[in-house]
């Protein structure tokens, strides 16, 4: 038996039974209001159903009723705050199912995670376990009992252990003083200058991509933008969906989830019957994941991992899982460069046959004309309460717009189909001018990150009517969540829409659209507004600006047809950027920056 600690550090067992409680209840009725508010939780017995004032009484209790030492096996096994939670829960589980409890306990026995869910609703114990007295250090016992030996092995190992971190702090200073004293030499002179100068330069550009990540975990430590997620029921609905659709896939899986969030889709996982699910996040925002894990009783399930997933190791040595869940996707699908992150986590861990939760998506393009649109973000600044302002127009060209395009009913099918023209039922007043084009079709279980700076050709058209310019183009994505991999019967096409493709089989099939004819998301559309068409001379100044008052833009007809290339690519100076540039009628280019 281990050691325990001495009888009077336990304060006298308090009686619930005894005359002084029923004196209490009695003069519950004298007591006034303001007594409420100083009320103390009553601690119910771990072994009986006696309830004392507090926890150190009814400590004192099971030792001397039930011969059972709280305190002495807490120090046997040198219990920490959530040692003692899970030895609480242990205890009165073993009590509730009528088993015994006795001090010969293993740290095996109760190191479960069911161990850390409340076995009784608001337990007073839990919340007095940081009255308890402080531990002592292990062995301190052993040496008041006259066990020097057993101190003495502690002490040797614990100067092994010290020995070794000594040894690899002076490392890690011996090589910091090197690099210190190699920026000094490089300072004064002593390295070559043209060195010096390209090593500063790349050691910036390293510094401005860690910057941008570390921007980007903390842009998802706050609640706001999680909320927003939640919100958004076309996205969270989605995975709830298709995992609780296909609890099969699930029960018994083991699942890792990146970039987890507030971790719900963890706890979806959790809900169909995965066996263990990871979830990895390198933000702040994963101790409320925790949090969120704890109090839905699912700890036992789902391990909260913090950090990049292309850092960490999942716990236990787990080198496979079944099943990767992830939430990755940014505006205009590719903005924030997450899907890498994925992709190295697909290579790295997904078992052969395992399942990618979504497992398609497909970006659209679709050409726009709005003058009232123009007229209320670009012309604005001309005139803003008598003062020309054209000086905001500055650049108000180079940056991709994110927003929901008003738009009437598709003009191009009787379905949700947008992939053909119908001229039956085309809208001349619709904004959207031209069928969408589908461009790019990612299948996650193939895709690479090199993959994901592309050029790809579009083809829209025929226009549905007249237009006196083109203003611009939309672009978005729909996400396709198959039940299958390698399997013909769920194929996913480059042009399928997402509504026409889970139709075919509601049951397991899963797939959504963030454009313009959907339900909004919280992604939006992404607006490529196109700096205006240099046609015929103007014979008129009306106060456009000095490139606009020199052309006028040149219309296109019902019928007509836009061709081109749209290229997705990584900006130099902003590694979690997008940047999109559009090619069409054989010589117009232009680029746009999500920043």
């Amino acid at each position: 038996m281990g050691s325990r600690l001495r009888r009077d550090e336990y304060p006298p067992a308090s009686d619930s039974e005894s005359s002084d409680s029923r004196e209490g209840e009695e003069g519950w009725s004298d007591a006034g209001e303001d007594d409420d508010e100083d009320e103390t939780p009553e601690v119910i017995s771990l072994l009986d159903d006696r309830v004392f004032p507090d926890v150190m009484s009814m400590l004192a209790h099971c030792r001397e009723k039930h011969n059972f030492d709280f305190l002495g096996v807490r120090q046997k096994l040198q219990l920490d705050f959530h040692g003692c939670v899970k030895l609480v829960n242990f205890i009165r589980q073993r009590v509730h199912e009528g088993l015994p409890v006795t001090e010969e306990l293993s740290w095996a026995d109760i190191d479960h995670e069911q161990y850390l869910k409340p076995v009784l609703d608001d337990d007073a114990v839990i919340l007095g376990l940081f009255d308890l007295p402080d531990l002592k250090p292990a062995g301190a016992d052993a040496v008041q009992n006259g066990d020097s030996a057993v101190l003495v092995d502690d002490l040797l190992k614990r100067n092994t252990e010290l020995q070794e971190e000594l040894a690899r702090v002076k490392a890690q200073f011996d090589s910091y003083r090197v690099a210190v004293q190699q920026t000094l030499d490089e300072r004064w002179g002593d390295a070559d200058q043209a060195e010096a100068q390209s090593s500063s330069k790349k050691g910036k550009e390293g510094e401005k991509k860690e910057d941008d990540s570390k921007y980007y975990w903390e842009s998802y430590a706050g609640v706001e933008i999680h909320e927003t997620m939640l919100k958004d029921t076309v996205r969270t609905d989605a995975y709830r969906d298709f995992i609780y659709n296909n609890k099969h896939l699930f029960a018994g899986k083991t699942v890792l989830d990146i970039g987890c969030g507030t971790g719900i889709l963890s706890m979806f996982c959790a809900r169909a019957g995965a066996a263990k699910v990871f979830a990895v996040d390198a933000s702040d925002i994963v101790d409320r994941a925790q949090e969120n894990v704890f109090r839905n009783g699912l700890s036992d399930v789902v391990t909260c991992v913090r950090g990049r997933i292309e850092e960490v190791a999942l716990p236990g040595g787990v080198e496979q899982v079944d099943v990767i869940v992830s939430e990755w996707m940014g505006y205009c699908l590719l903005f924030e460069a997450m899907l890498p992150s994925v992709l190295h986590a697909r290579d790295r861990y997904l078992r052969p046959g395992g399942l990618l939760v979504p497992s398609h998506a497909n970006l659209w393009l679709a050409p726009v004309a709005d003058q009232e649109y123009v007229a209320d973000n670009i012309h604005f600044w001309r005139d803003v309460y008598g003062f020309d302002m054209r000086a905001m127009q500055s650049g108000i060209y180079d940056d991709a717009r994110v927003l929901q395009w008003a738009s009437s009913l598709p003009p191009f099918s009787s379905s949700s189909d947008n992939t053909t023209t119908s001229a039956n039922n085309s809208n001349g007043s619709d904004t959207i001018v031209g069928p969408p084009s589908a461009f790019k079709l990612l299948d996650l279980y193939t895709v690479t990150a090199a993959d994901l700076s592309f050029t790809a050709p579009f083809a829209s058209g025929p226009l549905v009517r007249d237009v006196d310019a083109l203003d611009g183009f939309l672009v978005w994505f729909d996400m396709f969540f198959a039940p299958t991999r390698d399997d013909g019967r769920h194929a996913v096409d480059v042009a399928a829409t997402a509504d026409a493709w889970a139709r075919a089989d509601p049951q397991d099939r899963v797939a959504f659209t963030t454009g313009p004819y959907g339900k909004e998301t919280h992604w939006k559309q992404g607006l490529l507004l196109c700096k205006p068409e240099k046609g015929r001379p103007s014979t008129k100044n009306d106060g456009a600006g000095e490139e606009e008052a020199k052309t006028v833009a040149a219309p296109r007809k019902k019928g007509d047809e836009i061709t081109g290339d749209i290229t997705f690519s990584v900006p130099e100076d902003h590694a979690r950027g997008l940047s999109l540039t559009v090619t069409w009628d054989g010589s117009k280019k232009q680029t746009w920056a999500l920043r």
